[in-house]
């Protein structure tokens, strides 16, 4: 049932993206009266689920659920039909119109993309404004695990800058920001210091698979989890308990536990808990390599350092707006993981399996909206890219005809059209092929 809800909130997500991306184009063509002769949602290769001709156009779903396509006569696109390019043209057709207005056809489903993500964000904003942790409330500096170490943070760090640009929030976005970033100025045993960003530390963070490696040191000490069939569980901790000492040593902080957790691996701990007012004993047999089992009650600490700003609906729509950019933004700056041959971030890129398995496995409605939000944006970057057989290689050809005043010719359109095809499958076998293997790994 997990997995059957992880797929339909992903198809759901897609569809609407895919339906929206295709109606900017499918509007401006008719407002230009250009004939449109297919819409569909996802392709109908050899054959499709459903199909109805309204007017001039088929409507339909086809069955290999990779995007969607309108099919405007008198172009030349993914369909590679050429045959009624070999006729003379017609007024209604894509090659008659004027190239301002083909251009304004071909931008329409990335402008659409792009406003689809301002309308969320904004409404998010409105609804629930923005919840972070100002850097400024972090007393007492972050929590590092062997990751972020690895990075070259320690525990105690307090952030001030990545790549000269001064931080003020913890949120969602400062683990992504820090992988992109070159250098980091932080606070560390009250002096100011510059760190490099090492790659071999964002390749660790990466293969984490999304492990939140940047968070606050936790002076709580409240146990928020024991996991089932674990020392602790056994060892009689439950959910609730506060850890007073271990091994006798007084504890301040969360990641003090993690300390004496693995100094004795393959031993025992002394662990004095208080549970409704009472102070308890109890004897923690410490795995050689698995976890104890405990972690704290991170909701309760995120609370007491989390605030929250409020919009209203006329200040959220910059505040939207802003954060689409940024999305963007973050979006452009992955690929300089994902070509980096240390941090080799090609090999995290996710096609559809991979992000069905980002997909919660309960319905979040919180997730639906900010996953779609995020989608959209990627997909009006991925689409305005200047590769033959996605939109921004039409415009790229478009921009090519109104600054020369001649526009290429069908061969060369019909090539270029070939080879940005060629492209993307090698493109999607990478992908699908990546995603594979991720699966293979875990049972190896």
């Amino acid at each position: 049932m997990d997995l059957f809800t992880q797929i339909v909130m992903f198809i759901v997500i897609i569809s609407v993206l895919v339906i929206l991306h295709e109606l900017g184009h499918f509007l401006p063509a008719k407002y230009f009266k250009t004939k449109v002769e297919k819409f569909y949602l996802f392709f109908d290769v050899k054959f499709s689920l459903f199909k109805k001709k309204i007017g001039e156009t088929v409507y339909g779903v086809g069955w290999l659920p990779l995007g969607g396509y309108v099919k405007i006569a008198g172009m030349i696109d993914e369909s590679m039909d050429t045959e009624q390019m070999k006729e003379e043209p017609k007024p209604w057709e894509f090659r008659s119109k004027p190239a301002w207005q083909r251009l304004i056809i071909m931008l329409g489903g990335v402008t659409v993309n792009f406003l689809l993500a301002w309308v969320i964000y904004t409404a998010m904003f409105a609804s629930n404004g923005e919840t972070f942790i100002p850097v400024n409330k972090i007393e007492h500096g972050l929590h590092v695990d062997p990751v972020s170490e690895k990075i070259g943070l320690k525990t105690g760090d307090k952030i001030l800058e990545i790549d000269g640009k001064k931080v003020e929030k913890l949120d969602r976005y400062l683990s992504m920001d820090i992988l992109f970033g070159d250098e980091i100025k932080v606070l560390r045993d009250g002096q100011e210091m510059t760190v490099p960003l090492s790659d071999e530390g964002k390749k660790a963070a990466l293969e984490s698979r999304g492990r939140q490696f940047i968070v606050p040191r936790y002076p709580t000490l409240v146990i928020g989890h024991v996991s089932d069939s674990s020392q602790a569980k056994e060892a009689g901790i439950l959910v609730g308990d506060k850890l007073e000492k271990i091994n006798g040593q007084s504890l301040n902080f969360w990641d003090e536990v993690t300390t004496q957790i693995n100094g004795n691996r393959g031993g025992t701990l002394d662990v004095e808990i208080s549970r409704d007012g009472r102070l308890m004993n109890l004897n923690v047999q410490v795995p050689d390599s698995l976890p104890v089992g405990i972690a704290p009650d991170r909701n309760l600490a995120t609370e007491q350092l989390s605030i929250t700003k409020e919009f209203s609906f006329a200040s959220a729509i910059p505040r939207g707006f802003m954060e689409t950019i940024n999305v963007l933004v973050r979006q452009v700056k992955q690929f300089k993981l994902i070509f980096n041959p240390i941090i080799q971030g090609y090999k995290q890129v996710k096609g559809p399996i991979g992000i069905v398995e980002l997909m919660p496995t309960s319905w979040d409605w919180g997730f639906f909206w900010s996953f779609m939000a995020m989608f959209s944006v990627w997909l009006a970057f991925i689409n305005v890219l200047p590769i033959p057989a996605l939109d921004g290689g039409h415009v790229m050809f478009l921009l090519y005809e109104m600054i020369s005043g001649r526009p290429p010719s069908q061969k060369v359109l019909e090539r270029g059209q070939i080879v940005g095809f060629v492209i993307l499958m090698g493109l999607m076998v990478v992908i699908f092929g990546n995603d594979i293997w991720n699966i293979i790994k875990r049972f190896i």
